[in-house]
């Protein structure tokens, strides 16, 4: 059976803990482990703080959208912003990378993205990001196998 729902919000970062929340409501109807969400939380955080941060140079005015689809115990969780873009995405991917050190950003958010989900693409152009995440939950990895 397939779920999913959609959500947009203001790119504020006090709306970041918002979409964390959110997003980890709406996937407790699969019963991850806590590990699961914890991670599932993590991602959301660095996605939704990049498209803020760097997407939208701290823009208020400017929207972060969500989408989160459950499938056959697969979590799939799209984030897009309309801002800037990525100039060049493998350099962003690179651990330590950022553009913003005066703000003393880690550069660590995709490495996180990547050790915590099973799946990470990147699309990105002058007219914004999209990052979709897969994980694929344990339980579901057992009734596989």
């Amino acid at each position: 059976m397939r779920n999913q729902m959609h959500l947009e919000f203001s790119a504020l970062s006090q709306n970041e803990s918002f979409a964390r929340v959110t997003v980890a409501a709406f996937i407790m109807q699969l019963d991850p482990t806590m590990d699961e969400l914890t991670e599932i939380k993590t991602v959301v955080s660095e996605a939704v703080t990049n498209a803020i941060i760097h997407g939208y140079d701290n823009d208020p005015t400017a929207t972060v959208y969500i989408s989160v689809e459950l499938e056959d115990g697969a979590v799939h969780i799209t984030i897009k912003d309309k801002g800037m873009g990525i100039e060049d995405v493998e350099e962003a991917r690179q651990p330590l990378y950022t553009t913003k050190p005066e703000l003393e950003r880690s550069g660590m958010g995709f490495t996180i993205m990547e050790n915590f989900m099973d799946n990470v693409d990147i699309h990105s152009t002058q007219e914004g990001t999209s990052i979709r995440m897969t994980k694929y939950l344990a339980k579901s990895k057992a009734l596989c196998n």
